[in-house]
């Protein structure tokens, strides 16, 4: 296994591990419907959520790095995977805000953080797995309808955005927002983790002689698709 994956595995695994544990510990407290994940960050334990965070973001670096130093990923999808990861840091640093007590520099930058991360990781997804789709790798197969699945709960959540503007509701009001983000979340995270499996599977085609574009499917694992 390719050594930046594994350790990246790891550390997302641990951190994935962790916010999980504050999920079902605060089912009694913390509705998740409409609660948002990153309520676990408020309070005096509210450090164990930003570490939890921090792990997956420094996770997804050392994947990022694999697939980089492998050639699995091209420029844009390694810049997309780093802008996942740089948004997860300003969310584990930076704690969510009260917006009914007045706006805080903080919570600001909470909120653009969490932006860029669900933003960027679906883009990252399908830019990196999208050239690779013809050597049907399991993995990168997984991945990219995962990362298609986080696109479209980007549009639908944009769409329920739009739909509060034009009637005049606040667009946390227009939908249960802990339910849309959990499920995005979720999306997001296994996507991932598919492309780490794939970033740590020893023998991907970008390690082997490549074929031109067009090869037949017997050497299809020879291929070494352009990168966007």
């Amino acid at each position: 296994m390719h050594q930046p994956a594994r350790w990246g595995l790891g550390a997302a695994g641990a951190g994935i591990a962790v916010i999980l544990g504050l999920e079902l510990s605060s089912l009694d407290e913390m509705n998740p419907i409409r609660r948002t994940i990153s309520e676990h960050g408020l309070g005096p334990g509210g450090w164990i959520f930003g570490f939890a965070v921090g792990l997956l973001a420094a996770g997804s670096v050392g994947i990022g790095v694999s697939l980089a130093r492998r050639k699995l990923a091209g420029v844009l999808g390694t810049v997309a995977l780093m802008g996942w990861s740089v948004g997860l840091f300003m969310t584990a640093w930076f704690e969510k805000h009260d917006w009914s007590v007045g706006p805080s520099v903080s919570g600001s930058i909470h909120r653009v953080g969490s932006f860029l991360a669900f933003l960027c990781l679906p883009l990252a997804v399908v830019l990196i797995t999208g050239p690779w789709r013809r050597v049907r790798s399991r993995a990168t197969l997984v991945a990219f309808g995962l990362g298609v699945c986080s696109v479209l709960w980007v549009a639908g959540i944009a769409t329920m955005v739009f739909i509060g503007t034009r009637s005049g509701l606040p667009w946390y009001r227009v939908m249960p927002l802990g339910l849309v983000e959990r499920g995005l979340a979720v999306t997001e995270v296994a996507a991932l983790l598919a492309l780490g499996v794939w970033a740590a599977t020893p023998g991907n085609p970008s390690l082997k002689p490549g074929l031109r574009a067009g090869g037949t499917a017997g050497s299809a694992a020879n291929l070494t698709p352009p990168h966007v």
